[in-house]
């Protein structure tokens, strides 16, 4: 059986998906997306890389031409810090390209694997798309969401503290 598909991340930061649902909120939670880029004054394929990640983590609908903020994506707006992460986090989790990286990470001895394998893992897994962008998308969204970590120091990318499984004596 040929191994599941994962999905590409947009690449784009959540602080700016959820900025997108906060402009959404304050116009009744729903435009138009032509009207939305031109009165951000960003071009329209920016408009859509933050709206399809948004969707993606279920904060938004798109049907039609319109954004329309879920009632998930308003209950994050409402939701302190640290809900608000674990919430997106759970979000994040139900996406493929999480789900195999998390899988990646625990079968590995220490929960922790160098960061070129999954870059090499993402280039291998989605050959469209720009390996490296898609590590910081993924790496930057896991941070948020309290799922990955990355050590500069030894170059390697880890599950959360809260998950990482017990070292070895």
């Amino acid at each position: 059986m040929p191994p599941r598909a994962i999905e590409p991340l947009p690449s784009t930061g959540i602080s700016k998906i959820l900025g997108m649902c906060e402009i959404l909120d304050d116009k009744g939670g729903r435009e138009d997306l032509f009207e939305l880029a031109r009165d951000l004054h960003m071009p329209f394929s920016e408009v859509l890389l933050v709206i399809k990640a948004a969707e993606m983590l279920a904060l938004i609908d798109t049907p039609g031409h319109e954004a329309q903020l879920t009632a998930f994506g308003k209950k994050i707006l409402g939701a302190a810090i640290h809900d608000k992460k674990a919430q997106l986090g759970e979000q994040m989790l139900k996406l493929n390209v999480f789900q195999h990286v998390v899988k990646l990470l625990k079968a590995s001895e220490r929960g922790e694997l160098p960061a070129e394998l999954i870059l090499e893992e993402l280039a291998l897994r989605l050959p469209h798309e720009q390996p490296r962008q898609m590590f910081t998308t993924l790496l930057n969204w896991g941070r948020y969401g309290d799922i990955f970590g990355y050590s500069r120091d030894t170059d390697l990318f880890f599950l959360h503290r809260g998950e990482t499984p017990p070292a070895a004596p």
